[in-house]
């Protein structure tokens, strides 16, 4: 309803654009094109007819918003709109069943069930008539097996599929858990809310999965170990070849499980989505916020707006409620055809971007513009941009590397022979930079042992 009612605003108002213009046209134009004021008034159509089309944006601007509000935002369609807020929330299955109670049953009268077909066993099914019957269970099991394709579909109320006006009820279907609403208003619902309806539930499942991994396997020391195996599952098994941009990362936790993490997410052809940080704390509660803070941003559709992301992964790190826990991260996008960097520096120890002139190497900091994540508002955050140019690295690393301490207590970063090992390995490749920093580590500390996770990332630019 909203797509075709969107639809007729924007046609009428281009109709009418072009009809204002005709009108214009027959009535402004002058009788004789000779005249040396011919010219003058042949302008005065378009500038009469400029002005009438940005009238014409901002009404259907307006009708939109109109519309938008009185479909989606409104009526039927609001319960859903409520469910999916409240789905972005859920960490567990009782925190779903939870939402299911107060938002479909309670609001919308609707009745449930969650099938795990992995193991074809009813999670969870509504205290309702239909949703009870040993019936409509049966059906359910002979039209939906665990062959099913993942996506979200229509059902009549024999349960079979259908189409969507036709429709008694819907299921979302993903990772074999199959999420079935009876619902006999359904074809009231505006169509485009189950995109995003679908959307929001998968990633539900796997935020659920994700959490559920880590957790089952924390209880003994082989079960640490399983953990730590787990939680390096997590980052990048193999650097992705990119054009034009060399990588190399390195990763040592203090202990079996760490809250450090990176990630190398190619967006296209040019633009790749560098991501490095640290989560507070050690342990499994670390490990927990490490996990959901990869799998948070590797799921999300659109990693180019860095808001949105840095926005999704406080947002469902201050849903577990850990209160404590909370992370400083880096996400950058390299764009290796237009030579820039845009970033979001949530209060890392400054990355740095090293550029080569004819007086050797500068450092350029790529300074903190966001508060710690995860905790604390967030406030208005602004996307940075820095012009790159071909041979400069790109130093991203934990606090775990400038805070290395000697044995009288000086930290690494505070030395001028960082600095200098920063800018004799800035001509060499990623893998030569970062062994030259991890060799430097070791010397530094003397041998002792580190007290804090060490993970960086080298990025190059190269032909």
């Amino acid at each position: 309803m909203y797509k075709t009612r969107k639809s007729i605003v924007s046609v009428t108002l281009y109709i009418l654009a072009i009809v204002l213009y005709v009108f214009i046209l027959l009535n402004l134009l002058p009788e004789k094109n000779g005249s040396e004021k011919a010219y003058i008034l042949f302008i005065i159509p378009a500038l009469i007819f400029t002005v009438v089309t940005i009238w014409l944006q901002r009404i259907k601007h307006f009708c939109i918003k109109r519309v938008r509000k009185d479909t989606i935002e409104s009526g039927e369609t609001m319960i859903l709109n409520d469910f999916i807020e409240k789905l972005r929330s859920c960490y567990s299955l009782e925190d779903f069943y939870g939402v299911i109670g107060e938002n479909l049953e309670k609001k919308g009268d609707c009745a449930c069930i969650l099938v795990d077909r992995n193991k074809n066993y009813i999670l969870y099914n509504s205290p309702n008539r239909i949703s009870s019957s040993e019936a409509t269970k049966n059906k359910i099991d002979l039209n939906f097996n665990s062959s099913w394709k993942d996506g979200h579909f229509f059902f009549d109320r024999h349960i079979g599929l259908t189409n969507y006006k036709k429709s008694r009820g819907f299921f979302l279907c993903y990772k074999n858990q199959h999420f079935f609403v009876f619902c006999r208003y359904t074809r009231l619902f505006d169509l485009s809310v189950y995109d995003r309806l679908y959307e929001e539930y998968k990633r539900f499942i796997s935020r659920m999965y994700t959490i559920s991994t880590l957790s089952e396997i924390s209880a003994t020391t082989k079960e640490w170990e399983q953990l730590a195996e787990t939680q390096q599952s997590f980052l990048p098994q193999k650097i992705p070849a990119i054009p034009k941009l060399k990588i190399a990362t390195y990763y040592r936790p203090l202990v079996n499980v760490s809250g450090d993490y990176y990630s190398i997410l190619p967006i296209d052809q040019n633009k790749t989505l560098l991501m490095l940080g640290d989560v507070s704390g050690k342990g499994l509660p670390a490990a927990l916020i490490m996990g959901l803070v990869m799998n948070t941003v590797k799921i999300l559709e659109n990693k180019e707006d860095l808001i949105g992301v840095i926005n999704a992964v406080d947002h469902a790190i201050k849903g577990m409620h850990l209160q404590d826990k909370y992370t400083v991260l880096f996400l950058g996008i390299v764009d290796t055809e237009k030579m820039r960097i845009k970033y979001i520096n949530a209060s890392m120890s400054d990355p740095i971007i090293l550029s080569p002139s004819p007086d050797g190497y500068r450092l350029k900091p790529l300074t903190s513009n966001a508060s710690i994540v995860g905790i604390l508002d967030m406030g208005k955050i602004t996307v940075q941009e820095k012009r790159l140019f071909r041979g400069d690295t790109i130093l991203i690393a934990t606090d775990g590397v400038s805070e290395v301490m000697d044995e009288s207590g000086v930290e690494l970063g505070d030395t001028d022979i960082f600095k200098k090992t920063l800018i004799a390995g800035a001509a060499k490749t990623p893998s030569q930079f970062v062994s030259d920093i991890v060799d430097l580590i070791m010397k530094y500390n003397g041998g002792g042992k580190l007290h804090d996770d060490v993970t960086m990332m080298v990025a190059k630019i190269v032909e």
